[in-house]
């Protein structure tokens, strides 16, 4: 499990970091400010080179995802699915991404990463003498929440507000779906950067 789930970081969180940098970097930052404030928690962690806080793991051993949304994730997160098992991906256990009108062959030993919350998903039935596990690594909104809020509960927080910082406090909170869509990337903006980057190879390359 510490092999998947580091694998999953180590190659998923880069694949998040590439297409998604500024949505990576404000999970950095949150898990960061919240490791600040309780260091043990840096020590307890899931996997400790895992972005994620959350893991949830389905043993199956028919593993079969009903159509649904993460409503309790950040929506504008991204969560990471591994398949395992035994199964054959051309007949089962394709992953069904409702508003993008997609069904994606999904091999045991895949991994994608999903906006879970926002994007209704599911997978389709595997036959009956196969198997097939899923391992799911996400960070939960309220966690979010907890270390924007100064890492105190929403009781805590609210609690001796004035009318004015209540209503700029509602404020914050009903721009946080703006700022999350700002964060997201657009393609011609991960080309260009992509293009530098590749320039950037070339040249060392040259100067060697």
């Amino acid at each position: 499990m510490r092999r998947n789930a580091h694998f999953a970081s180590a190659s998923v969180s880069a694949a998040f970091d590439s297409w998604e940098p500024d949505a990576h970097a404000y999970y950095e930052d949150v898990m960061k400010r919240l490791f600040a404030w309780k260091p043990s928690l840096k020590h307890e962690r899931n996997f400790a080179r895992s972005i994620w806080a959350c893991m949830t793991v389905n043993f199956g051993p028919r593993t079969l995802a009903v159509p649904h949304r993460d409503f309790a994730n950040i929506c504008f997160g991204m969560c990471s699915v591994t398949a395992l098992g035994r199964f054959s991906p051309d007949r089962g256990g394709h992953i069904v991404l409702r508003e993008l009108k997609m069904v994606v062959r999904f091999p045991a030993g895949s991994t994608i990463l999903i906006p879970s919350a926002i994007v209704t998903h599911y997978n389709t039935s595997i036959g009956e003498h196969e198997t097939r596990y899923s391992i799911t690594q996400y960070t939960a909104g309220a966690i979010f929440r907890f270390v924007e809020h100064g890492c105190q509960l929403d009781a805590e927080y609210y609690k001796g507000m004035s009318r004015k910082e209540l209503r700029a406090a509602h404020l914050a909170n009903a721009a946080q779906a703006d700022k999350g869509r700002g964060m997201l990337s657009k393609l011609p903006v991960l080309r260009q950067k992509a293009a530098a980057v590749a320039s950037g190879l070339h040249g060392t390359d040259a100067g060697m």
